[in-house]
Parts: structure tokens; C-alpha cells; sequence
């Protein structure tokens, strides 16, 4: 078992998944981790002790979880008031329904939750690790995204008007920027994202909305945007090697086709 303290020197030795591409490999906190310990599978409080604890909060007055162990727990509709969550351990939590809205999940685990119709509008999710996370329905809107999403399932979530951008002010470690390889978001609303510099490769994004969106300098390898709607989607510098461009709604607005990597690889109707 670690401390916290060491987790975080983990997470930020490991450069958290953010990093580019040749670097990925050599610094994944996940090869770091032991995720079968108690730190990471099991909880400090039972759903009716975090309750109580809830109770006597309030949005302007939010409560310290930081470094909680809430792992495993079922805490559909919970209702979090803004909590500071930071470096909280939830894999495996059920969290269906809960209000995630405005609060701090900074540098937090999340692999294998489940936050099917959780809203999570405006929260601040820097450095938080969702690998394989159900986010269905989720409302992520207007929220800071800097996190690793691989292979999450977005299915209809809303992230409109969020912020997923690289963080080009703290690269000491490596890029830091949102990973969605592999992940899922068929009918998706990423309307007015900034999602620079996201790494996307092999992503299904079927029939979402990516009006007015900028793609600049996004890893797009692999990726399906069949039927998508792209009115004003900014590709300039992306990477669309492999990407399936088909039967999108919108395309003579969108900006930077002419300046994408590899379009003569991408299937294009």
C-alpha cells in the first residue's frame, strides 16, 4: 500500500497518460500502480457514513474527500455539492445518476466507473484517470477535461462547450491532453469543445455533433466520424491517417481540410 503522497509522485513521474505518442509507453502511471490493492479496490467509508458527511454541506461550502477511498461503493444518485475530490480513488463506483456538477476531481481514479446519466457539468477533471469509465449520458458540460478517457464509452454524453485543450502551460512532464483512444461516442454532442491537440485515434464518433469545435492538431488516426455533424469543425493540423470522413452533415463549412496530415489515407466520400 502507498500514501497519497507517493501516489501523487507516481502520477506525476508517470506524466499520467498525457504524454505524446513515444512517450507513452514508458511513462503510463497504470504500469506503476498495483490496481488489485486495498488503495485501489476498496473504501474508507461505507455509502451511508459519506451521507452523513454530505449532509452537512453545500455548494458554497463544499466537503474535503480529498484522497478518499470510495472505491466499489454504490452511490447512485448521490448528490456531491461540489465536493473537493481530488486524488479520490473511485474505480468501480457506481455512480449512476449522481451530481458530479462543479466539482474537483483532479488527478483522481475512476477506471471502471460507472456514470451512466451523471452530471458532471462544469467539474474540473485534470489529470483524472477514466480508462473504460461508462460516461452514457453523462452531462460533462462546460467542464475541464485533461483526462485519460481510453476506451470509455461516451455514447450520447454531453461535453458541449467544454474545455479539452492541452495544457501547454505545464508540459515539464511531457504534453498533457485529453485521451480518448479507443473510446466511444456515437452520437455524442461535442458542439463548441476545445479539444486541442486530443489524442483520438481509432475513437468512433458516428453521428455526433462537432459543429463549431476545434480539432486543431488532433491525433485522428483510425477514427469514425460516419454521419457526424461538422459544420464549422476546425481539423487544421490533425492527423486523419485511417479516419472514416463519410456522409458528414456540414462538411463544406468546416475549416482546415486543406490543411490536415495524411487526408489521401482517410476514407472520404
Amino acid at each position: 500500500m502507498f500514501s497519497c503522497r507517493s501516489l501523487f509522485c507516481l502520477l506525476v513521474a508517470g506524466g499520467i497518460l498525457f504524454v505524446q505518442p513515444d512517450q507513452a509507453a514508458g511513462q503510463d502511471v497504470m504500469d506503476h500502480v498495483d490496481m488489485t490493492s486495498a488503495e485501489m479496490t476498496e473504501s474508507e467509508l461505507t455509502r451511508e457514513e459519506l451521507l452523513a458527511l454530505l449532509s452537512s454541506a453545500c455548494a458554497d461550502q463544499p466537503i474535503d474527500l480529498t484522497s478518499k477511498r470510495l472505491s466499489g461503493l454504490d452511490l447512485r444518485n448521490v448528490d456531491f455539492k461540489s465536493a473537493n475530490l481530488r486524488w479520490a480513488r473511485m474505480n468501480n463506483t457506481d455512480l449512476r445518476g449522481a451530481n458530479l456538477s462543479n466539482v474537483v476531481l483532479d488527478s483522481a481514479w475512476l477506471i471502471d466507473a460507472n456514470l451512466e446519466y451523471a452530471n458532471l457539468q462544469g467539474a474540473n477533471l485534470a489529470s483524472t484517470q477514466m480508462r473504460r469509465a461508462n460516461l452514457q449520458n453523462a452531462n460533462l458540460s462546460g467542464a475541464r477535461i485533461v483526462a485519460n478517457l481510453q476506451r470509455a464509452d461516451l455514447r450520447n454524453a454531453n461535453l458541449s462547450n467544454a474545455n479539452m485543450g492541452a495544457d501547454m502551460k505545464n508540459q515539464s512532464m511531457g504534453l498533457m491532453r485529453t485521451v480518448l483512444r479507443m473510446a466511444t461516442l456515437d452520437g455524442a454532442d461535442l458542439r463548441n469543445v476545445n479539444a486541442m491537440r486530443m489524442d483520438a485515434e481509432f475513437a468512433s464518433m458516428r453521428g455526433a455533433l462537432l459543429d463549431n469545435a476545434s480539432f486543431r492538431g488532433v491525433e485522428l488516426t483510425g477514427a469514425d466520424l460516419t454521419n457526424a455533424s461538422v459544420a464549422g469543425l476546425d481539423l487544421s493540423g490533425s492527423d486523419v491517417s485511417g479516419a472514416y470522413l463519410m456522409q458528414l452533415s456540414g462538411k463544406d463549412q468546416m475549416i482546415g481540410l486543406d490543411n490536415v496530415k495524411n487526408l489521401g489515407e482517410a476514407t472520404i466520400d
